[in-house]
């Protein structure tokens, strides 16, 4: 049986806000923001995860506004809600919202879509920091040796990030918080972004390089924090990642979908290049993946920004754009109904 979680299910008169499938490790975070909404709107949140669309039509019909997290909007979910539901507002619980719902679908029928930004930096950040130690300290292989009783390590010596050159592609707030804790590790910082002010680059102490394919050659290590939209899809290509030197550690927090599709593993299959990924084409990933052949690689299953302080400073900003949708004014507003 599944658990509802409703707030004030008398106040008939309040708009319904319905969060039709939850990640278990939001339902205290976003029950504490709640009391924000008292006497603006009542929620309905079902306590289990589901992408079953079939069961998330259903769960949603009364609705005024929806927050969605963890699963996709496919096109047919997004037209049956423009026209068999009053949803008109769709929080996103996240800022990669163009990975999951079609925008200028939703800009069509004229529904708002929100998302969250920044508040996964520090959780993104430090995620790409653990890829990188993986890959040069092996502390999991190690870890698995010792308890198995191997304590002779034969799989060669670690590499040191001190001294080593850090590229960045993308100097948002992530890409920017990477920055400064790779000057913690003593890392020479340099970064490509398009769109940064010079003084961005002078502020955290990173060398600015114009051309992405100079920065993806002259890097020992190359991390990946672009957000998705159209200007970035693809930009990294075949060409750029051709680049690469023999040895260079390739991160992605990011989004694969900035990669040219099909070039990251096509790189990869050479085996020259250790990498730690977070993000894929394909997500879930399964098990029989080319890339889970290759050796050297070490993947994780998107959860670069699942902490607690992501998750309060997440949901907090999810009822902000509750509350000001309802109030009539913007908060967060990727797509307007307008």
């Amino acid at each position: 049986m599944t658990e509802i979680y409703e707030t004030q299910p008398e106040r008939t008169d309040l708009p319904l806000v319905v969060m039709p499938s939850l990640l278990q490790s939001m339902i205290e975070p976003i029950k504490a923001q709640f009391p924000a909404l008292k006497d603006v709107a009542r929620v309905r949140m079902y306590e289990e995860f589901t992408s079953d669309e079939a069961v998330l039509a259903e769960r949603i019909t009364d609705a005024d506004a929806l927050l969605v997290g963890g699963y996709h909007i496919s096109d047919d979910l997004l037209n049956a809600i423009a026209e068999r539901s009053h949803i008109r507002c769709i929080v996103f619980c996240g800022t990669g919202v163009a990975s999951y719902i079609n925008l200028p679908l939703a800009r069509e029928h004229r529904i708002r879509v929100c998302n969250a930004e920044h508040y996964g930096d520090h959780a993104v950040a430090e995620h790409a920091f653990a890829l990188m130690l993986e890959l040069v300290r092996r502390v999991g292989t190690l870890d698995a040796d010792v308890k198995s009783g191997n304590w002779a390590w034969s799989g060669g010596d670690g590499l040191q990030l001190a001294g080593r050159r850090l590229g960045i592609i993308g100097l948002g707030g992530i890409g920017s918080t990477v920055a400064g804790i790779a000057h913690g590790f003593g890392m020479q910082v340099s970064a490509w972004n398009a769109h940064v002010p010079a003084e961005r680059f002078a502020g955290l102490d990173v060398a600015p390089v114009d051309d992405l394919g100079d920065l993806i050659a002259g890097s020992d290590v190359v991390s990946v924090h672009l957000p998705l939209n159209d200007a970035t899809r693809g930009i990294v290509t075949a060409e750029h990642l051709a680049r690469l030197r023999p040895g260079t550690l390739f991160i992605n927090t990011a989004r694969s979908e900035v990669i040219e599709s099909g070039a990251l593993l096509a790189r990869l299959r050479k085996g020259d290049i250790p990498a730690g990924l977070d993000v894929f084409d394909h997500e879930p990933l399964s098990a029989d993946d080319a890339i889970c052949a290759i050796p050297g690689v070490v993947l994780t299953p998107h959860v670069g920004w699942r902490t607690d302080g992501a998750f309060k400073e997440l949901t907090r900003q999810m009822i902000a754009c509750l509350t000001a949708y309802f109030a009539g004014e913007d908060y967060n507003v990727v797509v307007s109904e307008r």
